[in-house]
């Protein structure tokens, strides 16, 4: 597939959209710093001015693509760029910025017949990331049918982006699937960051003791890139397990004692809902914590 991959220079999109080049896609990365990669190429594009982002849609990515018998159009758009957290930039800004950008990627693409559309939504939608002190959710584990009523901007955007999916997906018919991704985990920073989490699982209460190895985030991306007529769906990212040493029922007991459990638990198995993804796009993760630290 020709794809075009926004923000392919953060934190995630440097592994994922290596990652689909390694699969055999053709990838741009459209951003405002290039990636350097061999295998993608670089488009500098400033997402929030929508003439711009029509144009580089629009357009052609590699010299090679001058020898091609007419101009290529892009099969896929995978929408990673964004203002990625709060305390970056303002609360206005982060939010304007999320939310332009979002609805601009979405209208030229759909406009240029795009059928297959993933986009970055977040952990932080279901209000308990960046919320104003303790906030633990209605049930656990969390699955896509949780209420999502986060109170920061970042968060918000999130949110709103996903309404703006929907419609584009009411009025075109596209394939648009949102990915609510956890905390991102490159596969070196086990080694420094895991260790004061096992000691401390206090650490990951806001995450809801998840995160997701950027490599099974690429085999997401991977897995909605094959699958074909879900429509409009959102579906949680994550490992499958947790990244504490403590067991689910050891977490439950200290953190949500009081919070209904929807199901029988796994003893490391996550509280952020991976079921959906499982079943309707066969994603399995392959990696973990536990296979780099020792017991």
């Amino acid at each position: 597939m020709r794809i075009f991959f926004t923000g392919g220079s953060g934190k995630a999109g440097r592994h994922v959209a290596p990652y689909l080049a390694a699969q055999g896609h053709h990838v741009t990365n459209a951003d405002l710093v290039p990636l350097r990669h061999p295998d993608v190429a670089d488009l500098r594009v400033d997402l929030t001015d929508a003439g711009e982002t029509y144009s580089a849609l629009a357009g052609l990515a590699r010299f090679e693509e001058l020898d091609l018998p007419e101009k290529p159009s892009y099969d896929a758009v995978v929408h990673f760029a964004a203002v990625p957290a709060i305390l970056l930039r303002s609360d206005a800004a982060t939010y304007a910025t999320n939310v332009l950008s979002t609805y601009n990627v979405l209208e030229a693409a759909t406009r240029l017949g795009v059928r297959k559309i993933v986009f970055a939504s977040s952990e932080t939608t279901y209000g308990i990331c960046f919320a104003q002190g303790e906030r633990r959710p209605l049930y656990v584990p969390v699955d896509e049918e949780h209420p999502t009523v986060p109170e920061d901007s970042y968060a918000m955007s999130k949110v709103a982006n996903e309404v703006t999916a929907r419609s584009f997906h009411a009025r075109t018919g596209a394939d648009v699937y949102g990915l609510r991704i956890n905390n991102v985990i490159e596969p070196d920073e086990y080694a420094d960051l895991f260790p004061p989490f096992l000691d401390d699982p206090s650490l990951r209460r806001r995450n809801v003791f998840a995160y997701i190895d950027t490599r099974d985030l690429g085999q997401m991306v991977q897995r909605c890139l094959q699958t074909d007529g879900l429509g409009y769906e959102v579906f949680n990212v994550a490992n499958a397990d947790m990244s504490v040493a403590a067991t689910s029922e050891e977490v439950r007991q200290r953190f949500y004692a009081g919070v209904e459990v929807r199901k029988e638990m796994g003893r490391d198995e996550t509280f952020y809902s991976i079921d959906k993804a499982r079943d309707l796009l066969g994603f399995e993760p392959e990696h973990s914590w536990r296979n780099v630290l020792s017991e």
